[in-house]
């Protein structure tokens, strides 16, 4: 009988090739660490700065609720959405209870393109009273999970407007106390890597300012140039964000209707299936995979208003469900009337999902052989798919574990197995 094979690379080829593969290694885990695991906001509300009050969100839930009760109640618009009766029975209360209690995840107040030039005294008053009223809603109680601005972009002509919108707003929320927690800042118009590395120096100075820990102020970049998707070396700008400001930019949103009249498509043609935009977010997309950063979809400006309620929200939960399918899980809301059609589409994405996704991770966890034999990746991604939906308030806890026989810390661990892995070492 032959002796047993002996491996041939000794210790010092392993060395080696560890040496090889350091920069590998060290890039993997630190500009890679993936998906935190915490919960993403399924949309984003805009509205102008100077509008916000405390009760902002409770006022945009219960003229959301009055308008699905005029136009038949919320049974009527999953039938619109194309639910079968069941799914839509099943939808309806989740979102009717959603508006009742939580009808913005994420609020912006714009210092952008919805609130304009009105000179430096009326926007710096409105920065300041942005502050107040933001610390206000969040002591109160009254303010979404996830809150904050966006201000004037740095190219020259607003660039100077802008940082002094961001200080104002963020110091002045600091001499109101504690930061809140869901706080979130917008950079739009972004067009080159400069302008990130300068809001990363920005936010760095706030930090050190007001004795904050360092990369406590995350944000968001706004995907609305072609240049950020196509820089003129012929590479892809967005692409080095990242990895330019590692561990600073919570976020990519892609911006409808800028990016779209960059590419001079004419108005009746801009929206968010257009294929420019589908190649743009399948670039944004690629270009974060991995590094933890989450993605939005932009909106649309056909508005659920007048004699076009219903068939404006067939078309917003035809995008929403679009978005879904494409691994955009948030978008952009612009109007009390969106937030129903955004709420049935999101809860009917995972309610249709959930039965199957959940026994193929029972099979998993089980190791049951089942008509799909899943690998380690999938598991992952059901584990992602079933959590969200149990975040988003489209399913509840009790129902995985019934269905899959999992509770929400081990649907967490398998969701986001690095994440565990961190925790427990």
């Amino acid at each position: 009988m032959a002796a047993s094979p002996k491996p041939s690379l000794s210790a010092g080829d392993l060395a080696h090739i560890d040496g090889q593969l350091a920069a590998t290694d060290r890039l993997l885990e630190q500009n890679y660490p993936g998906d935190d695991g915490s919960r993403q906001p399924v949309h984003t509300v805009y509205v102008p700065a100077d509008r916000f009050t405390p009760s902002f969100a409770a006022d945009w839930g219960a003229q959301a609720l009055a308008t699905a009760e005029a136009h038949g109640g919320f049974e009527r618009l999953g039938s619109l959405l194309g639910q079968d009766a069941g799914l839509a029975e099943a939808v309806a209360p989740r979102v009717e209870a959603k508006l009742s209690s939580e009808p913005i995840e994420d609020l912006r107040l714009d210092f952008e393109d919805g609130f304009g030039d009105r000179g430096d005294d009326a926007e710096d008053a409105a920065a300041v009273t942005a502050a107040s009223a933001v610390a206000k809603a969040v002591a109160a109680g009254s303010a979404p999970p996830f809150i904050g601005i966006r201000f004037k972009c740095f190219e020259a002509p607003t660039r100077a407007r802008g940082l002094r919108t961001l200080d104002l707003f963020v110091s002045g929320l600091a001499a109101a106390g504690e930061l809140p927690e869901g706080l979130v800042l917008t950079l739009p118009k972004v067009t080159t890597v400069a302008q990130v590395q300068a809001m990363d120096y920005a936010v760095s100075r706030l930090e050190e300012v007001h004795s904050l820990p360092s990369g406590r102020l995350r944000f968001e970049v706004q995907v609305e140039t072609p240049q950020l998707i196509l820089g003129p070396e012929g590479t892809s700008p967005v692409a080095q964000l990242p990895h330019a400001v590692p561990g600073r930019i919570s976020g990519l949103h892609y911006g409808t209707y800028d990016y779209s009249a960059s590419l001079q498509i004419s108005a009746e043609y801009q929206s968010m299936e257009h294929p420019v935009a589908d190649f743009a977010k399948e670039v944004m997309q690629l270009a974060v995979a991995g590094t933890g950063i989450r993605l939005s979809d932009g909106s649309t400006n056909i508005i659920p208003v007048g004699d076009n309620v219903e068939n404006a929200w067939q078309l917003h939960g035809r995008l929403v469900r679009r978005s879904l399918e494409r691994g955009y899980y948030q978008g952009w809301d612009l109007h009390p009337a969106q937030l129903p059609s955004r709420f049935a589409a999101t809860y009917a994405f995972y309610r249709e999902g959930l039965p199957a996704a959940a026994a193929r991770l029972r099979n998993y966890v089980e190791r049951t052989e089942g008509g799909v034999m899943d690998e380690p990746a999938t598991a992952r991604a059901l584990a992602a798919f079933v959590l969200r939906g149990v975040q988003c308030g489209a399913v509840g806890a009790e129902e995985v574990q019934a269905l899959a026989g999992v509770g929400l810390p081990q649907l967490t661990a398998l969701a986001h197995p690095r994440l565990a892995t961190t925790s427990n070492s």
